[in-house]
């Protein structure tokens, strides 16, 4: 009887594990899109942007538990101003980006330097309860952002089904 219970176990499993294993590789095939259908070189830009954003970002929070307003300013100002749709792209360059990056993507990184602009005010203004909600909005809008457009590389974002 045992012997009976094993073999109908792994008989009703081997199926399920087999399909487990080979679900991740069902999706290769599928064409890329949004970030992941950009050519290398857009990548690669995107990715630099993103690693100065951050470096941004982590730079105010030492300079706001010390009260360094001009600093955050400053750097306020270098991420409303970081536009990688505003950099020197070739025409082609900007063609592939309008043409392969969701309209929703353009709109949260419009947004994200919005909040910028209002941080960087906040700071001008020395109101700290202001550049602690727009920097808080700020990382909300990352987060969004990377949830939405980037769990290729956050995998830990990718929502529950």
């Amino acid at each position: 009887m045992k012997r009976f219970l094993a073999f109908a176990c792994l008989t009703l499993l081997l199926p399920t594990a087999g399909y487990a294993e080979n679900k991740p590789k069902a999706n290769e095939h599928l064409p890329s899109s949004g970030v992941e259908a950009l050519s290398q070189e857009l990548r690669s830009l995107l990715s630099q942007e993103m690693q100065a954003l951050q470096n941004g970002m982590l730079s105010i929070i030492p300079a706001y538990v010390s009260g360094n307003w001009r600093e955050i300013e400053s750097t306020a100002r270098n991420i409303k101003n970081s536009y990688l749709l505003q950099q020197n792209l070739s025409e082609s360059q900007a063609q592939e980006l309008h043409a392969k990056l969701p309209h929703a993507f353009i709109e949260q990184d419009q947004r994200f330097h919005a909040l910028g602009g209002k941080l960087e005010e906040a700071a001008r203004n020395e109101n700290p309860a202001q550049i602690n909600f727009y920097f808080s909005e700020m990382n909300a809008a990352c987060l969004n952002c990377h949830k939405d457009f980037a769990t290729h590389r956050f995998p830990a974002l990718t929502k529950k089904q």
